[in-house]
C-alpha cells in the first residue's frame, strides 16, 4: 500500500468520523429547536384554545405548499426517502438527500410542531443524518458506489441514535428497518457512526434516559395474560393505522396534487376539531403525555389513543415534514393505561410500557427495534421478556391487517422519482 493511498484512507476516515459527529451536533440542535417549538405551542394553546385551533388549518396550508415548492423531498417522515435513496441510483440520491433538503426538514418540522400538527423529530432526524452522510459521501475521495449504501444507513442509524439517546436501537433500526439486509462490512460504519453521534449528542445535551427511569416488574404469571392483552390490542391498532396511511395516501394524492390548499385545509380543520375535543391532547408529539403518565400513572381520558391515533393520520396526510415515532409512543402508553384498567393488580405502568413496544412494533412491523428503542428509553431490564414477547406478537398481528411495511410502501413514490 502507498504512502500517498493510506494517507489519502486516513483522510476520508477523518472526513467520515467528522460527518458523524456533526449527525450528532445537528440532531442536538434541531432537539432544542423543536422542544422550544413545543413549548410555545403548548403555552399558546393554554393561553387561548380556540386561536391555536384556528390558526392550525392556516399553517398546516402554508407549510404544505411551502414543502410542495421549494423541498417536496422533505414531505412526511423522511425514513421513506432514506429507504428510497439506498436503492436508487447514484446520480438520482441528491434528489432525496442533500443538506438542502435537510435544512428544510428542520425547519418545516419545527414550524409544524409550532403549529400543533401531531408530529415527532426522530424520524425527520434519520432523513437529516442520511443527507449529511450523503452529503459527505460527495466530498471525500472514496470510490462513491463501494460506500454510499453504506454511508446513508449510518447516517440514519446515527440519527436514531442521537434523537433518543439510544445507541443500540440506532444499530438495530439500520438492520432491520432500512436496509432490511446487512452487510458485514457494513457494521463498522454503523456502529462507529452510531458511537460517534451518541457521544456529541450527549456532549451537548447531557446524558440523559428519553422517558426517564421505570422499574417495575410483572407480579405474577397471571400478568402475562395482560402482556397478551396489550400485544393483541396495540398490535391490531398498528396494523390498522398502517393499512390506512397507506391506502389513504394513495386515494389523496390526485386530490392533493390537483386541489392542495382545499384538501389540507379540510385535513386541518378536522386536526383542530380533535384538538379542541381532547383538551389540547393530541397537538405536537405527545411526549410530555407519555412522560406524565409513565412517571405518575393516573386514570387517562380513555378516547386519548384513539384520538391521537386520527391526529397523527391526518396530520401525515397532509404532506408536511414530520415523524410518526413520538406520537406513536404516545398512542401506545395510552393503550397501555386503558388496558390496566382491566388488570387492577397489574402495574400500570408496566402495561404502559407494553403498549409503548407493542403499538410501534405494530406501525413499523420492526419488533427489534420497538423493544430496543424503549427499553433504553425508559432504562427498565426487568420487563425484557414481557417487552420482546409483546413486540413480536404485535407485529405478527399487524401484518395480518397490513401485509406491507409501512415505511416500506410510504418509499414507493419517491422511487419511481429517483
Amino acid at each position: 500500500m502507498s504512502r500517498l493511498h493510506y494517507l489519502r484512507q486516513w483522510r476520508s476516515r477523518l472526513a467520515f468520523w467528522g460527518g458523524a459527529m456533526a449527525v450528532g451536533g445537528v440532531a442536538a440542535a434541531f432537539a432544542a429547536l423543536t422542544d422550544w417549538a413545543t413549548r410555545e405551542h403548548a403555552e399558546l394553546a393554554a393561553r387561548a384554545p380556540y386561536a391555536a385551533a384556528a390558526a392550525l388549518p392556516l399553517a398546516l396550508v402554508v407549510l404544505a405548499v411551502l414543502t410542495r415548492r421549494f423541498a417536496p423531498a422533505a414531505a412526511g417522515s423522511g425514513i421513506p426517502q432514506a429507504i428510497a435513496a439506498l436503492d436508487a441510483e447514484p446520480a438520482a440520491r441528491t434528489g432525496l438527500l442533500s443538506l438542502r433538503i435537510a435544512a428544510a426538514k428542520i425547519a418545516l418540522t419545527t414550524a409544524g410542531l409550532l403549529a400543533g400538527g401531531s408530529m415527532g423529530r426522530e424520524g425527520p432526524t434519520v432523513h437529516v443524518g442520511a443527507a449529511i452522510m450523503h452529503s459527505l459521501g460527495r466530498w471525500i475521495e472514496v470510490p462513491y458506489q463501494s460506500v454510499q449504501r453504506s454511508l446513508i444507513l449510518a447516517g440514519g442509524a446515527a440519527g436514531i441514535a442521537a434523537a433518543f439517546n439510544t445507541p443500540i436501537a440506532g444499530i438495530v433500526f439500520a438492520i432491520e428497518e432500512m436496509a432490511r439486509s446487512f452487510e458485514e462490512r457494513t457494521t463498522g460504519v454503523v456502529l462507529s457512526a452510531v458511537v460517534l453521534a451518541g457521544i456529541t449528542s450527549v456532549g451537548l445535551l447531557g446524558n440523559y434516559v428519553y422517558f426517564g427511569q421505570s422499574h417495575v416488574e410483572l407480579p405474577s404469571a397471571r400478568a402475562w395474560f395482560a402482556v397478551l392483552v396489550c400485544a393483541l390490542v396495540a398490535g391490531a391498532a398498528g396494523g390498522l393505522f398502517s393499512r390506512v396511511l397507506i391506502s389513504l395516501s394513495r386515494h389523496l394524492a390526485p386530490y392533493r396534487a390537483a386541489r392542495p390548499v382545499a384538501t389540507i385545509a379540510a385535513l386541518g380543520l378536522l386536526l383542530a376539531a380533535l384538538a379542541l375535543w381532547s383538551g389540547g391532547s393530541t397537538y405536537g408529539s405527545g411526549y410530555a403525555e407519555a412522560k406524565d403518565l409513565l412517571a405518575a400513572p393516573h386514570p387517562p381520558a380513555t378516547a386519548f389513543p384513539l384520538l391521537k391515533w386520527l391526529a397523527t393520520l391526518l396530520t401525515y396526510l397532509t404532506g408536511v415534514p414530520g415523524g410518526i415515532f413520538s406520537p406513536s409512543l404516545s398512542t401506545g402508553v395510552g393503550i397501555g393505561a386503558n388496558v390496566a384498567l382491566l388488570f387492577p393488580s397489574v402495574p400500570a405502568t408496566a402495561t404502559m410500557i407494553v403498549g409503548m413496544v407493542a403499538y410501534f412494533a405494530g406501525v413499523t412491523q420492526a419488533p427489534m427495534t420497538g423493544a430496543i428503542i424503549v427499553m433504553e428509553m425508559v432504562d427498565n431490564h426487568e420487563l425484557i421478556l414481557p417487552v420482546l414477547g409483546a413486540a413480536f406478537i404485535a407485529s405478527a398481528i399487524s401484518k395480518l391487517i397490513c401485509a406491507r411495511s409501512l415505511y416500506v410502501a410510504l418509499a414507493e413514490p419517491f422511487r419511481s422519482k429517483s
